[in-house]
């Protein structure tokens, strides 16, 4: 039997619902009255709860009853093109649907996880971007009844989803770099930090892969800053990438000024490729070859499914997967 914690504080909806031998959701139901649920099971509920020393949060007793017109949105990091894009388009449409919309990002945070059921208090349903939160804290606030859905991550239980399919594009990307004849590529990223970056890396390995072509990865953060510092150190390297594809548009722009600063020509003597297309991306020179991904939609749809859920027009689960493009243009050089 799993032994008692010593703080009761720290006693979460998941101890109750092992020491009653029942799902989370069940846990959630007998202690709001909210769904049918047998006599015998909520006593063994109770009775765990009991035991335990248990105290639901406010952000858990309170959920079924607000009515706050608002949502919440959280993201990773509020710095950088991609989350405004994707905070546009979910603003846009949650003030159509006549709601007002609170933002949180997580980055610098002692404590996410406070802060992220901080935030459920004070609205009617979520909005949670990449790995914010561990999945954990997304089922417990979905099993107590708050709307939740998840973006830019893998599905998490019965929340909704969305996110953008960058395996096809990411495989294309790979694809098109081996027909222009590259074969020491350096991927820049961090594909352990986000699931889409993730998914980027390996659609890339696997289009190079059909080519016999293994690239290297190489850790880097989301920036601009970054992307300048990492690419002037593979470029000053024995053996100089003559490609590099960057995780984001940010990290390929932070290249480029890596490239031009060492004399090499983008396009000529090192390809760059990004992902986003951002607006600086188009404008940049060389333009940036990249993955178009309908940002100001992932965030539009978020409001929309989120919004369907808080007023009950659905209630089965929903999981969209929105389409992304290869955009070539010329920091890839001329196509042979």
């Amino acid at each position: 039997m799993k032994a008692l914690p010593t703080d009761p504080g720290s006693v979460t909806i998941y101890d109750v619902a092992a020491r009653a031998g029942v799902g989370i959701a069940t846990v959630s139901r007998a202690l709001r009255g909210s769904a049918p649920v047998s006599d015998a099971t909520r006593a063994k509920v109770l009775a765990a709860v009991a035991e335990l020393g248990f105290r639901p949060s406010h952000a858990g007793t309170s959920l079924a009853a607000r009515t706050h017109a608002a949502n919440g949105i959280v993201f990773p990091d509020l710095s950088g093109p991609y989350y405004a894009e994707v905070l546009l388009g979910y603003e846009e449409t949650a003030s159509r649907l006549g709601r007002s919309v609170l933002v949180l990002a997580t980055h610098g945070r002692e404590d996410p996880e406070s802060s992220v059921r901080d935030l459920a208090r004070r609205v009617d349903g979520l909005v949670l971007l990449g790995r914010t939160v561990p999945d954990h804290v997304i089922e417990e606030l979905s099993a107590f009844g708050l709307p939740v859905v998840v973006v830019a991550r893998p599905e998490v239980g019965a929340v909704d989803s969305i996110r953008a399919d960058g395996l096809t594009a990411a495989r294309a990307l790979g694809e098109h770099l081996a027909g222009h004849g590259f074969r020491r590529i350096a991927f820049l990223g961090s594909p352990e930090e986000s699931p889409d970056v993730a998914e980027r890396w390996r659609g890339v390995r696997e289009g190079l892969g059909k080519h016999g072509i293994e690239p290297t990865v190489t850790p880097c953060l989301f920036d601009e800053a970054s992307g300048t510092r990492v690419a002037a150190a593979l470029l000053a390297g024995p053996e100089r990438p003559d490609a590099l594809v960057c995780a984001n548009d940010e990290i390929a722009l932070g290249a480029i000024v890596a490239a031009e600063a060492v004399g090499l020509r983008v396009g000529v003597d090192v390809a760059v490729t990004g992902w986003d297309d951002v607006m600086a991306a188009r404008h940049a020179r060389p333009a940036l070859t990249t993955v178009r991904q309908p940002m100001r939609t992932l965030g539009s749809l978020a409001a929309e499914v989120l919004d369907q859920r808080i007023t009950g027009h659905r209630t089965t689960p929903r999981h969209e997967s929105l389409a992304t493009d290869l955009v070539v243009r010329d920091s890839c050089g001329t196509h042979p």
